[in-house]
């Protein structure tokens, strides 16, 4: 298995489904921040949002593993060979994300519970 390098592409604001839906003063991801990288294998990263996680886990997963030799859903979504864009699943105010295989082997970092 093999990190995966996260890349904020950058973070949207809906401006007229947050008026008609969104709390007063909302805007965008104040987590995270376009030009942020993370990296990642079978666990999330620290600083990452829980919920963008959620969102973007199973492409980390499948690149890590191997996926990025191929290029996802069989040529008809992304061009190069070991990306995927994904974004967080917040409609007022998503973020991009440009996921990227690596040939940086990953290692356990903890002491797994028996």
């Amino acid at each position: 298995m093999n990190k995966v390098k996260i890349t904020v592409l950058k973070t949207t604001f809906d401006k007229e489904l947050a008026e008609e839906y969104g709390v007063e003063g909302l805007t965008a991801c104040p987590m995270l921040k376009a030009g942020q990288i993370f990296f990642a294998d079978y666990a999330k990263p620290n600083g990452f949002c829980d919920e963008a996680w959620k969102a973007i886990y199973q492409y980390v997963f499948a690149l890590a593993h191997g996926a990025g030799n191929n290029v996802f859903y069989y040529g008809d979504w992304i061009k190069k060979t070991g990306v995927a864009i994904c974004s967080c699943n917040d409609g007022l105010r998503p973020v991009i994300f440009k996921l990227e295989a690596t040939e940086e082997e990953s290692n356990i970092d903890y002491e797994p519970i028996r």
